[in-house]
């Protein structure tokens, strides 16, 4: 199993810059064009999002996550959502569970958060992040956002559990050096 840091860098760090263009070639060769989902860099801002990287053992940047809130003034939306956005894995580290653990870590951050509930859109031409979300609970919901009439456009949600995310009080959670995320061993008497 390949070693991957996860870094909170926010949305204009020039890795996810670099891996957001990689994601846009993606779908270009997947489904004809890029995503033209309205993006706002400012949702990805603490506290109402992240902008994550996960890097390799040599620093390579090899991943990408993120979340935004979403509340419920649009169809297929609800108070306290967390929509994942650019998960993205390049294709010399697939197949390593590095999206597994990039997913669950937006799950618990957004968790940790106050989210309430993770979607997403995908779509039937990502049959390997379709199998990983279902894998990990995520279930069909009604659709939303721009490619909601579109025939290969899937929405999916999974409830986020409430009180502390795996069992570490939220304040244990603590910013690091280079935006990283460490989670501070709790304690106990």
């Amino acid at each position: 199993m390949l070693a991957m840091d996860i870094r909170v860098v926010g949305y204009a760090h020039p890795d996810a810059q670099r891996l957001i263009a990689e994601v846009q070639q993606e779908y270009i060769v997947r489904y004809g064009s890029t995503d033209a989902t309205p993006i706002d860099p400012t949702e990805f801002d603490a506290p109402f999002g992240l902008f994550a990287v996960g890097y390799d053992a040599d620093g390579g940047a090899v991943s990408t996550g993120a979340w935004r809130a979403r509340e419920g003034s649009e169809d297929g939306l609800a108070d306290g959502d967390a929509e994942i956005k650019r998960m993205y894995t390049v294709p010399a580290a697939r197949g390593q569970g590095l999206a597994r653990r990039m997913l669950r870590f937006l799950e618990r951050e957004a968790q940790r958060a106050g989210r309430l509930r993770m979607v997403l859109e995908t779509g039937t031409e990502q049959p390997e992040a379709l199998a990983l979300y279902a894998a990990e609970g995520y279930l069909p919901v009604r659709k939303f956002g721009i490619y909601r009439d579109e025939e290969q456009s899937v929405c999916l949600a999974k409830p986020l559990p409430a009180g502390p995310a795996d069992g570490v009080p939220a304040d244990a959670v603590l910013a690091g050096a280079a935006g990283r995320v460490v989670v501070a061993a709790a304690r106990t008497a």
